[in-house]
């Protein structure tokens, strides 16, 4: 295949492969397509540690790396803030909230001194630009050929430091005029992500989203993301405009995810009706499984998740309880148990490899665009 992405990339098929997880990475990357390992929640050292894996596996081949660094956070004004301030303003009502709902569903505590959480790791908030200008820092001196920024426009800082080492810059648009703004601050490609997504979305679909944004983007190409996992929607989206595709819910059940197990079998059997947009998780809408968890934090006669990043910081080591404890899947844990994955969940019904499921998407395409070019000569 032959598109402005494949040309940008090197790469023979563009499809793009947003993971946390290294293995998908390089097993996309190998298959012909390109992985990009989501690093918010890695800490420097295993950051370090899983860019030198994936370039020992991938040889010289391309990858890239996603990073968050939200336009508008609590604390931006000030330049940012410590987790210790953060954590010494959540309201009380939101901590007994937490308590309340973990001794509901007899949430066992974490055992005598594991304090482990995923945020306890330094004086900067997660989801703040303090953070991630070491995780950019060691991305450079690494050898991914995009850098992409997952919740609004690129900073200066990453958009210079990215091109001065000869890196592509990316960045995702729930709206044209995300879009105009990414492209005004220098980035080289769009993400188009509707409304379908799993995580941070806007609420637009990616049925109108994509072509808005292509013809929002001139020159500058456009992937399509929202609800793709498939061939069919992949010669959708670029019969929409799009150069090529951004997938990150369909990998969650591959063979080589570190999706929790209870969670991962959840999807296997959840349909496209089963997820929600939900503040619940990081203090901003982002499309997760629907649990009990959702269900307790959108109840009205509940306190209202808190802003982005201190409701991620208060719900820490409560999820890391229920994680722990969800491994029992007829527990209180497990109905609590959910994590971010797109509408396109309801496909996602089998674990197969994930160079499979590059393949499986390539032969659909085929399919699909053949069949679109026989209607024409009929």
């Amino acid at each position: 295949m032959k598109t402005p992405i494949t040309e940008m990339f090197g790469i023979d098929i563009p499809i793009l492969a947003f993971t946390h997880c290294r293995d998908v990475v390089a097993a996309v990357t190998k298959a012909g397509g390109m992985g990009v390992l989501g690093a918010v929640a890695h800490t420097p050292r295993s950051l370090e540690i899983d860019l030198e894996w994936i370039e020992n596996e991938i040889g010289d081949r391309p990858y890239g790396v996603d990073l968050i660094v939200p336009a508008k956070y609590e604390g931006s004004d000030e330049g940012g803030v410590s987790t210790k301030q953060i954590i010494d303003a959540i309201p009380p009502e939101h901590r007994r909230f937490v308590d309340e709902i973990l001794e509901k569903y007899d949430v066992p505590p974490m055992p005598e001194g594991d304090d482990t959480g995923t945020m306890s790791r330094g004086e900067d908030a997660l989801f703040s630009a303090k953070n991630a200008a070491p995780q950019l820092d060691i991305s450079l001196a690494h050898n991914p050929s995009l850098i992409v920024n997952a919740l609004g426009p690129p900073t200066r800082e990453m958009i210079e430091k990215s091109k001065e080492a000869g890196r592509k810059v990316g960045a995702l648009a729930g709206r044209p005029q995300h879009a105009e703004r990414h492209i005004n601050a220098g980035v080289d490609m769009i993400v188009a992500q509707g409304g379908e997504a799993g995580g941070h979305t806007g609420e637009i679909g990616s049925m109108v989203l994509i072509p808005e944004i292509v013809d929002a983007s001139g020159d500058t190409p456009v992937l399509g993301a929202g609800g793709i996992g498939r061939g069919r929607q992949m010669a959708a989206a670029m019969a929409l405009g799009a150069a090529g595709v951004w997938c990150g819910s369909v990998w969650l059940t591959t063979e080589e995810a570190e999706t929790h197990p209870t969670v991962k079998n959840k999807f296997l059997a959840a349909t496209s009706a089963d997820t929600i947009r939900s503040r619940s998780r990081t203090g901003k809408p982002a499309r997760q499984l629907k649990s009990a968890w959702t269900e307790e934090w959108d109840n009205p006669a509940t306190p209202m998740p808190l802003g982005m990043p201190a409701q991620p910081i208060l719900i820490d080591k409560a999820i890391t309880r229920i994680d722990r404890a969800a491994f029992n899947e007829d527990s209180g844990a497990a109905k609590l148990a959910n994590y971010f994955v797109g509408q396109i969940v309801g496909s996602m019904n089998e674990s197969k490899p994930a160079a499979q499921v590059v393949f499986d998407m390539v032969d659909e395409f085929i399919d699909a665009t053949q069949s679109l070019a026989a209607q024409l000569e009929s």
